[in-house]
């Protein structure tokens, strides 16, 4: 049976950390102290649903959470710090804190350590969530308790809509560019001009001009989306920040 541990305290544990080249010592005071604090859980660092959902979804949140009185994201997950570490660069969310729980011990002290044998995983976490005041467990969401690796109630979302209904979401941005293109060095000065977080696909490296041409019907960049909808060009952001 998975914990609901509402109104108790975190685990206390110290987490081995490397940083710069460095061995550290993290301990559960130090991150929740004083502070307001978002921790997400997961089964582990680069599997599907991680990467792609759980943890951008978090880091593009961020500043919408900082907004609601967080202090600071926590994703957990029982894995080493170098696996943690590559995760975190590979992903490029800056706005969130990564913490190995190699031995499991935190994920334990929350009874939600769960055997992944049939996947030659060993020990490892179940998806929750939780928001942590001054090292009490003020709010949880924890995944159904079926097979596989349910993903319902984990995610930014419910508890951003948890802390605050009315909550204005940044719109998700993407911007296909290429390298010394003047009109996408414009067009990435005014969503940076306007605060706009975006995400950019460089052709060459992220995708080509088949990408572009297959999704937009054209063959120039840079051309850029807002929520799923594309606006176009530069000149055409320029008229829709405008408006």
């Amino acid at each position: 049976m998975l914990s609901n541990n509402e109104g108790k305290s975190v685990p206390n544990v110290t987490f081995r950390v490397r940083e710069n080249d460095e061995w550290i010592d993290i301990t559960t005071e130090q991150l929740f102290a004083n502070k307001r604090v978002i921790v997400f859980s997961l089964p582990g660092a680069f599997t599907p649903t991680c990467s792609s959902t759980h943890l951008p979804r978090y880091n593009e949140l961020a500043q919408t959470f900082a907004d609601n009185s967080i202090d600071e994201i926590i994703c957990m997950s029982v894995n080493d710090t170098f696996v943690m570490n590559a995760w975190k660069a590979s992903q490029d969310v800056e706005n969130i804190t990564v913490i190995p729980d190699g031995n499991g011990e935190f994920t334990k002290g929350m009874g939600m350590l769960v055997a992944k044998n049939d996947l030659g995983f060993g020990s490892r976490s179940w998806r929750y969530s939780m928001l942590v005041d001054n090292g009490i467990i003020e709010k949880m969401f924890i995944e159904p308790d079926l097979p596989g690796d349910p993903f319902e109630v984990s995610d930014a979302d419910t508890i951003l809509n948890y802390l605050n209904p009315n909550a204005k979401k940044p719109a998700s941005v993407s911007i296909l560019t290429k390298p010394g293109c003047g009109y996408c060095s414009r067009a990435k000065a005014l969503l940076n001009e306007k605060g706009i977080q975006y995400e950019e696909v460089i052709l060459g490296t992220d995708a080509t001009m088949v990408t572009v041409k297959a999704i937009t019907g054209r063959q120039t960049v840079p051309q850029i989306f807002f929520d799923g909808i594309h606006i176009g060009g530069s000149e055409e952001l320029s008229e829709y920040l405008a408006d």
